[in-house]
This record gives structure tokens, sequence and C-alpha cells, in this order.
């Protein structure tokens, strides 16, 4: 299930999670969070969905197709954000329940449109200690925690009581692309290499979307992620133009659909600050 706004364009948003879902053999539902007004060169309206209806909507899917992971994208505003929140808390959707959730906190579009309320930063933090794992690029990380370091940055967020961070390394430089994932005790370097495209719309919810694609069918977080972050790397390799502005990534069927074993036990683990092996 994905909590999320909706993307007029096709590329990000839910659009993106459940075609990553798709490509994963998993049904996808949908909690719609606000409706934005954008295509590929940007973002010029947004209109949010009333907290109740938002939560009525998670009540509705858990109430019949319940799921068996949870990811957020977009969420828009504080009274949304506490609406969602008291909703899982209800339903047993993240730490403490039974229904892993993946918060994907999505602050801007990538053309740097605001997609969260300045005011409800302090809420989006609160949500983190529901997530089973928060995943921030490096700008989110600035915003949300005061750094764009990866391990410091994965340290605050494990201290606003997240799971599991896994602070991406994107919208990094370089000529590899490095995330790290850590429950605090354990860490992991996620690397790959950087592909130099302008066609990236999407990115950060197909790798949510296909980390919760992955914890649906069973993976340990560790497991889910290494997938995801080779999945996400195939996506932008067959990201395509489309339009005036910047062009989604593609959604490959997936190497490893959700279900099926995945081989984390190729990154070596070490203790927290240290570099592991990426995972093959």
């Amino acid at each position: 299930m994905t909590v999320a706004g909706s993307d007029s364009g096709g590329g990000a948003g839910l659009q993106a999670d459940l075609h990553t879902f798709a490509a994963f053999g998993v049904h996808g539902t949908t909690a719609v969070t606000a409706v934005t007004v954008q295509n590929t060169v940007g973002v010029t309206g947004v209109h949010e969905i009333p907290p109740q209806i938002v939560a009525d909507q998670i009540a509705s899917v858990v109430g019949d197709l319940r799921p068996t992971a949870v990811k957020t994208g977009m969420l828009a505003s504080a009274p949304i954000i506490e609406a969602i929140a008291t909703a899982f808390r209800e339903h047993g959707i993240g730490r403490g329940g039974t229904i892993p959730l993946v918060v994907d906190p999505v602050c801007a579009s990538m053309h740097g449109d605001p997609l969260l309320r300045a005011d409800a930063l302090a809420a989006l933090r609160d949500l983190f200690a529901l997530a089973t794992v928060v995943t921030p690029n490096l700008d989110e990380a600035a915003l949300l925690v005061g750094t764009r370091d990866q391990p410091d940055a994965a340290r605050a967020l494990l201290a606003l009581g997240a799971e599991h961070a896994l602070v991406k390394g994107g919208h990094g430089t370089g000529p590899r692309s490095r995330d790290l994932l850590t429950d605090g005790v354990t860490s992991w370097w996620l690397d790959a290499e950087r592909i130099e495209t302008g066609n990236t719309h999407g990115s950060g919810d197909t790798l949510a979307a296909a980390i919760a694609a992955r914890l649906a069918g069973g993976d340990t977080l560790p497991d889910a992620v290494a997938v995801a972050k080779r999945y996400v790397t195939r996506a932008v390799a067959t990201s395509y133009s489309v339009g005036a502005g910047h062009g989604p990534v593609g959604h490959p069927t997936a190497d490893d659909p959700a279900g099926h074993p995945s081989p984390v036990a190729a990154a070596e683990s070490t203790s927290a600050g240290a570099v592991a092996g990426a995972p093959s």
C-alpha cells in the first residue's frame, strides 16, 4: 500500500509506486494524500485531501485488502501526517504493529517545488518513530536533521525513533552513488555506478516502493534494500525523455520479484560506522 500524492505527469508519486509494485508482482493499493498539478517542468498547484478522508482510505483498504507492507510519500501537511499516524497505530502499521512501514520523507519535487508545508516538518519527524526504515536523500537529510553527512544523518534519524535509516547518496557527486543503511548496530554501504542523466523523476519513490514490495514478500529489511538499490539503478539506466523537462525513470520487470530469495548475504555487514561491501 502507498500513502502518497498523485503526480498528474505520471512520473512520480503514487503512479511511480504502482508501476514499481507491478514490476515486483505485488498488488498495489493507495491512500491519496494530495493531487498535484504538475508535468515534467514543475509543480504549479497542490490540492490536499482532507485528513479524515486520507485516514478513511487507509481504514477501508486495511479492512478488506490488509497490506503486508506500507510506504509513504508526499504527505503535504501536519494535519494529514497526524491523521495518518493515528490510523497507522490503530491498524498495526509500523513499529509496534505487524505491518512494516517505509517512510520516504518527501519534502520537494526534483524541480525544487515544495510538496510539504514548512510547518509540517515536526510532524514528519514524529512519524519516524513508526518507521521500519526512513529513506531521505541528502537534501532531505539536511532539511530534517541539519546535515548531509550520511553517518551523522543516519544517527540523527535513528535518534528520532526510526528502526533503520537509509541515507541515499544519489544527490551527491562523484562516479559512485553510495547509500548508507544502518540500524545503529550494523551498517551496510550500498554502492552503484552513478548514471549521468536528467531523467530521474520518481527515483526516490521507486526505491521506497521497491523496498516495500520486497518487505511484502517476506524479505528482511537489508535484503529488501539490497534488491531495491539494484532495481532503482536499472530504473535510472532505462529512464527516458518525455515532455520538456525531467523525464521519469523506467520500471523494468524486477529481477527479484517479491517473495523470491535475494542475495543480501553477499553484503558484508560491519559494526556501525564502518564501510561494508556493496550487495551484488
